[in-house]
Formats: C-alpha cells, structure tokens, sequence
C-alpha cells in the first residue's frame, strides 16, 4: 500500500500513466563517454506526458518569459557511467535580472518521492520570482518519474482497485488480501519496469543532480529541497560536500529514521494537524458545521471511517468512498490549512451521504484525474522507497506494532502501520536502514522545519542538522500550519530564504519565525 504521507501535496497532479516502462532510453552514452560535455537543446515546453499529468503546455511567467524544456543524458546504471543511458526531463525559466548579476541554476526538487518536477515547478513559479532575480530556476523529473524513464506498475483499473481495497484489515481473511494485492502490485512494477527498478535509488538521482549541476555550467549546486527533496539534498551532500553551493531544506525528513520510525512519527504528525484543523474549526465565530469540540469533530471522523469499513457511501460515480478513500481524503487536505475548508465541506458532505468531496481529494493525493487516468507517481513513490530502504515488514510484524501505532494516532495509525508491507517481496533488495547526510566540509545548508507539518513533523529538522554535522546545517523554526514553509508566504521565512540564496546571508542558528 503506498503510504500517503510521503507524498508532495503540491506536487500531486492527477494524471495519466504512460504506456512505455522505459522511456527515454537510448543504446550508449556519448561516443567519447563525457556526458558533462553534452549540450542541452532548450525547447518550447510540450504538453505534459501521461507519467506527468497530462494536460496543457505550461503558460510563460507574468512577465512573459516562457518555459523552456530539455532532456539530459545520464548513466542507466552509474556503476557502468560509459553504457547504456537515459533521458532525464528538465524545465527551467531563465533569470529575469541582468546577466552580470546571475549565480547560475537554482535546482528544485518538491518531493514525493514521485513528483514531476516539470509539471511543479510551472504551477508554483511565479511563487519563486524573487530567486529567479539572480537564477535560472531549473527542476526536473527524478529516474523512474514522470518523463525520465518513468517506472510503470498497474494499469488504470487495476489502479482503482488497489486504491478501494481495506488498507486497515481486521482479520486474517482481510489481512491475506491486502498481502495479495500488495504482491500483484509489486510483480506488475517488476513485469512492466524490470530494467529501470535497480536504478531508482536516491544515490542515483543525486549522482544525476551532480551531472546536471555541470552540464548547467555552475561549478557549485544551487539547491531548493522540499519534502523528500531534503533527503535528496542530503544525500547529494554525502557524496559531494564540495560541491554544494547554497542550499536550502524546507519541510525536513528525519535522515536517522528507519521506515518504521518514520511511519510513526507521520502518524504523530497527521494527528497534530487533525487536532489542529479541530480546534480551528470549533473556535470560528460561526457553527463548526462538523462537530462542537474539537473532540466531537474526531469522534465523528472516527464514527464515519468505522461506518464506511462496511457500508461504503456513494463517492464519483461509479465508484464508493470507502473507508481507506476516506482516510486518504482527509490526510491529503491536511497537508496545507488553505485545504481545511475543503476537508470541512467534504466532511460535512459525507455526513450526508455524498462522499464526492472525500474522494476527490483522495484521487488528488494518488494521482487519479477525473477521467480515471492515472500519474506513474505511486509507481515512482514505490518504486523509490523500496531501492532506498532496507527493511521489509511482515503482516506479523505490524500486528504487534498497531497499539503503538494506533496510540499515537487514532484516525492513521493502523493506515501507516500496514502501510509498512508496501515492499513485501519487491524485486530489488533496499539500499540501508536510513539515509547517509553526513556532510563534513559543506557550505552551510539552510534547514527550515515547521512546527505544525503533518508529512515530516517538526523534530527532523534538528536530527537533519545533527546528522550533516557540526558546521553545516542551520535551523530556522517556522511556527504555522501545512507541509513546508517557504510556500506560507510568511515573510520571516522568505527573508531568511531569499538572503541566503541571493546574498549568501547565513541566518542566526535558531531563528524562530511566527505567522
């Protein structure tokens, strides 16, 4: 079962799955072998690929500058750098100041794992014009994702009935379902995507920034990482501390996590916004239209789940919200509070018996448009994790663990715990327990947590900054709501971001900004 916390809210754009499991794929590298010698032929953008998302080419900025796309050669396999490559997508704008002013590329990655860069970075750009004062704001589609030799699991309507099984089995008989769907779904990945499953790891893609970083001509990485791009940064740290130029970490995985830890602590993280978006919702002058008290709104999301684990409610037609549609709705609205009011009509609706509402933000969070075509971000998201992560969990396993899961979650605790067998006998065995950021001799990184993040809750943002060193990281605190800090608009936050990007100004350690 995909786990629903690793995912980018803003990165999550419903989509189509491409037909081909390897495309991009082409027989050799260069004929002298130097793919940082390669030139990259900027085009007009086209339309999104299916992996993508589908739909229209991207609008130029507000001032007009148009978006510019290319395809970079990289090693398949970067233990063989001289054999077979693929082609990885990029996307830039370029800089709206003069030239004499220019740093080089500041290069995105929102998350996921899973998210298209390409498609992200257009939607959210004009959020970025003050960076790209000074830089070419550059993004990318990672390995395996959207055009970048996507991975390719299910097909459209197996999708569908992967995302309607019950997530959170109660006896044996569901338990061996969710095992078996589990295993279909893992078999297809490997049926559909053989070649390119070896190769998804994060050490490959930040091998692939590090060649990007010179074909982009910069002798230095300029670098935003969101979500699991912070674990990205960090490892591409790791591997090439002197490399790194300025960078910049908002919304912070926990690098000295395992899995399970992290499953945990996004159990913990969910429940903090739920009570969050509770006593909101209570203490608005006018009715809370889904409860009195914050506790009387989780009572009756707890009520609803329990009633739709046997009677599913109508949700878009054909298909039923069913209770792990319901709980998939409900943590893809929280990941921003500009959601809430979704999540409150959407409750409100399926009081009444209308899950549409519910179901639409479920789609949004698995990538599913409304004309039921699927995004390869599931594949991707799968894909990824299970190359980067060592351990593999048994339905036993999680058994013993749901008390401790359910007691620092009520509403997603069993969701994430059983969310844990997502790589039960997945074709390739996983890289490590957890992450290596260790970054000794790196410029300094910026790494900004949010004290209300349901995704990557606050407390990685100080293990992030333990674990690249003494030196290295330095913490910002942003007091607010949602996945991320930068995309609040606060303006302490944007200060901080912007000077050390643009001027090189390392904010105090411990700055602490406020809404």
């Amino acid at each position: 079962m995909p786990n629903p916390s690793r995912l980018r809210a803003a990165a999550l754009t419903a989509t189509l799955l491409l037909a081909s499991p390897l495309a991009g794929c082409s027989d050799t590298a260069d004929a002298d072998g130097d793919l940082t010698a390669q030139e990259l032929n900027w085009q007009d953008c086209p339309a999104p690929s299916a992996a993508e998302g589908g739909g229209a080419a991207p609008s130029p900025l507000p001032d007009g500058a148009p978006w510019q796309c290319a395809t970079m050669k990289a090693p398949l396999n970067w233990d063989d750098p001289q054999g077979e490559t693929i082609g990885l997508a990029l996307i830039r704008a370029k800089t709206s100041g003069a030239e004499s002013r220019r740093i080089g590329s500041l290069v995105f990655n929102f998350g996921g794992p899973g998210g298209s860069g390409v498609t992200t970075l257009p939607a959210f750009g004009e959020d970025y014009a003050t960076l790209r004062t000074r830089y070419d704001l550059v993004s990318f589609d990672p390995r395996g994702v959207g055009r970048s030799a996507p991975v390719k699991c299910e097909n459209d309507q197996q999708l569908d009935a992967y995302f309607q099984q019950d997530a959170t089995p109660d006896d044996a008989a569901e338990r061996a379902s969710l095992l078996d769907n589990t295993r279909r779904f893992n078999a297809a990945c490997e049926k559909n995507s053989e070649q390119i499953l070896p190769h998804v790891r994060t050490t490959d893609a930040a091998r692939d920034m590090d060649l990007m970083r010179q074909v982009l001509g910069d002798d230095k990485l300029y670098y935003f990482g969101i979500s699991y791009g912070t674990e990205l940064g960090g490892v591409y740290a790791h591997l090439f501390p002197d490399r790194v130029g300025r960078a910049v970490f908002d919304a912070v995985v926990d690098p000295s996590q395992t899995p399970e830890q992290g499953s945990l602590g996004q159990a913990k993280g969910f429940q903090l916004a739920l009570d969050n978006f509770a006593e909101d919702c209570t203490s608005q002058q006018e009715d809370c239209p889904v409860g009195n008290t914050p506790q009387d709104v989780k009572a009756r999301i707890a009520e609803l789940l329990t009633g739709l684990d046997s009677k599913p409610i109508p949700g878009i037609f054909p298909r039923e919200l069913t209770q792990t549609d319901a709980t998939n709705g409900i943590a893809q609205a929280l990941y921003s509070k500009d959601f809430w009011p979704y999540l409150t009509e959407g409750l409100d609706q399926a009081y009444g018996g209308d899950g549409s509402i519910l179901m639409a933000l479920s789609d949004s969070l698995n990538g599913r448009n409304e004309n039921g075509e699927y995004s390869n971000i599931t594949a991707a998201n799968v894909a990824i994790n299970c190359a980067d992560e060592k351990p593999r969990y048994g339905t036993a396993y999680v058994e013993q663990k749901l008390p401790e899961f359910r007691a620092a979650s009520p509403l997603f605790g069993a969701y994430l715990a059983w969310g844990m067998v997502s790589c039960t006998d997945w074709a390739v065995p996983g890289a490590a327990d957890h992450p290596d950021v260790s970054a000794p001799g790196s410029a300094p990184i910026l790494v900004v947590g949010n004290t209300g993040d349901p995704a990557t809750p606050y407390e990685g943002a100080r293990k992030m900054v333990q674990a690249l060193g003494d030196g290295v990281g330095v913490e910002l605190t942003y007091r607010g709501q949602g996945h991320g800090a930068y995309d609040s608009k606060n303006p302490c936050v944007q200060s901080a971001v912007n000077g050390y990007l643009l001027e090189g100004k390392v904010p105090t350690a411990g700055t602490v900004c406020g809404p």
